[in-house]
């Protein structure tokens, strides 16, 4: 039995969910499947379409929206929770060979679930299955939950110059 990796995307440059989503591309091509879970984020993204291009790759969204203007709400919690289930069941499974928790680690720094969720999550796992969780702010115990670990670091970056997110590029 091969073992699966767990690997941390965290930091605040850009790139984790595309690195992620290099992966899962990796993944598919190999002849595995890939489950995408999506956290906060909500419909705006153009690797939704991923689903209907590619084999064996699922992405769903358990969010609703990103907290720049606003402080989660109960709906919120529910909804990641909600989320949260689903992957567990689905790390459990082993249905899948890569697991994507994206923006995992910003659900968890607004305090949508504990962190003692997602490690818990991470332990009943499938022991073939890869793991991906990705967002800024991971905590120690993810870090430490994790054989693989890359922080992205912004040197610099054109939104700082006004350019909005580009659909096929950030969003």
């Amino acid at each position: 039995m091969e073992r699966g990796y767990i690997h941390v995307y965290t930091g605040n440059g850009k790139g984790k969910t595309t690195a992620a989503l290099g992966l899962s591309l990796r993944c598919v091509c190999a002849g595995k499947g890939v489950f995408f879970g999506q956290f906060i984020k909500d419909g705006d993204c153009s690797e939704l379409s991923a689903g209907k291009l590619l084999p064996d790759f699922e992405i769903v969204q358990f969010g609703r929206g990103c907290f720049i203007d606003r402080n989660p709400d109960e709906k919120d919690r529910t909804t990641a929770r909600e989320g949260l289930a689903r992957c567990d069941r689905v790390l459990q499974s082993g249905e899948y060979d890569l697991v994507v928790l994206d923006e995992v680690n910003v659900a968890l720094f607004y305090g949508l679930f504990g962190v003692v969720d997602v490690v818990e999550a991470l332990e009943r796992r499938d022991p073939r299955v890869e793991v991906v969780l990705t967002g800024r702010y991971a905590p120690q115990e993810i870090i430490d939950a994790a054989d693989l670990v890359t922080e992205m670091r912004e040197v610099k970056h054109y939104y700082h110059e006004g350019v909005e997110a580009r659909a096929g590029i950030e969003r």
